[in-house]
């Protein structure tokens, strides 16, 4: 039985029905290849690698050489599925059933990209000759490192001449209904620890010991007594939350040698990670004094705060989204990290996909009827996009 190309729902099931755990394609770019290929794009699947980290399989599809250039977004890898039998429905099965398509990815993003696909290849049929460009700039690498995937497929494609003048990335962001929200931003995240150096010794005979544990409760209040911003225009307020907080002291009565506290912070666009991670420093040492002996281990970060200034492609979307769905999206920031952070230095994004409740969980599922609607909502994008020469 052929394939109908028509249908989210069909494209959605091929894509859910590839296995494409992290880091393995699994078939799902071997599918999106064939399917662009007999529409016409010219399609290039770069393998990335970095000592440390699994190979990765991305793709890149194009059609058309001028602008102006829109670009489609997304990952096609999805995270472990645990225990099948915990489904039920099977985690790749694609099912169908009271109106919910059941699967690992069904929301995120292989429902998102399937809509896409819809949306694009009816475009195709009924504008051939559009004036500018199409892309779909895919990666594996989404859910894993995310170290040879869409940053290294940003590159790869700048040192070939590839331009681009919006992306649409379809990431699910609606919490509960479809046309919701909008991703204009994202914060950033920074990673420490801090480690409270003591000395070792009986619990009966505390002056020959250093207890580091006071120390480190010490220093932890000093990040939290004060907040570290009132927020912006567009973003809330950065915080800071303490999300491990280790001894490994296994005796009853012994002071232990060190005490160490892991915290991340979402920050808005108020701090850079060096400008954050220089005031908590300085927060640390106030409240150490001489008193404290401490260290602090920041992480790299590859997540900064960024935000796409409200314009006219934004606007762009949020009418297409209101003449589908009725409701004008909230155009937000909150949430994790995504893809966006690394494609902002190649054009303006945005991201607009599926509702996501059941993202990573055991039944995974979105609505048919989502599905369809989605679809319609990419392509009144590409309908408005392509008929005002990109906004």
């Amino acid at each position: 039985m052929s394939l109908d190309t028509t249908s989210p729902v069909a494209l959605a099931q091929a894509l859910i029905r590839c296995a494409s755990v992290t880091p393995e394609e699994g078939g799902a770019l071997a599918f999106l290849d064939d399917l662009l290929s007999k529409a016409g794009f010219r399609v290039e699947r770069p393998v990335f690698s970095e000592p440390g980290t699994p190979d990765i399989e991305n793709f890149y599809a194009r059609i058309g050489t001028s602008g102006p250039c829109l670009m489609f977004a997304g990952h096609t890898d999805v995270v472990p599925p645990g225990e099948p039998s915990a489904w039920s429905h099977g985690p790749f099965s694609g099912e169908v059933a009271n109106g919910l398509l059941y699967g690992r990815g069904a929301v995120d993003m292989k429902g998102g990209i399937a809509c896409k696909l819809a949306a694009t290849l009816a475009f195709l049929r009924e504008r051939p000759a559009f004036a500018g460009s199409i892309a779909f700039l895919i990666t594996g690498d989404e859910e894993g490192p995310a170290i040879n995937g869409t940053v290294k497929l940003l590159t790869w494609a700048k040192e070939r001449g590839e331009r681009f003048d919006h992306c649409l990335l379809g990431e699910p962001t609606n919490p509960s209904r479809l046309g919701e929200m909008i991703k204009i931003g994202r914060r950033g995240s920074l990673t420490g620890a801090i480690t409270v150096h003591g000395r070792q010794g009986h619990v009966a005979y505390p002056h020959r010991a250093e207890n580091p544990i006071p120390g480190l409760l010490r220093l932890c209040s000093a990040l939290l007594s004060t907040p570290l911003d009132g927020g912006t225009a567009h973003f809330d307020a950065s915080n800071l939350e303490f999300t491990t907080v280790d001894v490994g002291n296994a005796a009853t009565n012994v002071i232990p040698a060190s005490a160490k506290a892991v915290f991340n912070i979402r920050f808005n666009e108020s701090w850079t990670a060096q400008t954050l991670g220089d005031e908590i420093r300085r927060r640390l040492e106030e409240a150490a004094g001489t008193v404290v002996r401490f260290s602090l281990d920041l992480q790299p970060s590859n997540s900064p705060a960024f935000l796409t200034e409200p314009d006219a492609f934004v606007e762009l979307v949020s009418e297409a989204i209101a003449a589908e769905t009725g409701l004008t999206p909230k155009l937000s920031t909150t949430g994790g990290t995504s893809d966006a952070r690394f494609i902002k230095d190649a054009c303006p994004v945005i991201e607009f996909g599926l509702v996501g409740e059941t993202m990573h969980q055991v039944d995974e599922c979105v609505a048919v009827a989502d599905l369809e609607r989605l679809t319609a909502i990419y392509g009144r994008v590409l309908d408005a996009y392509f008929s005002k020469g990109g906004s």
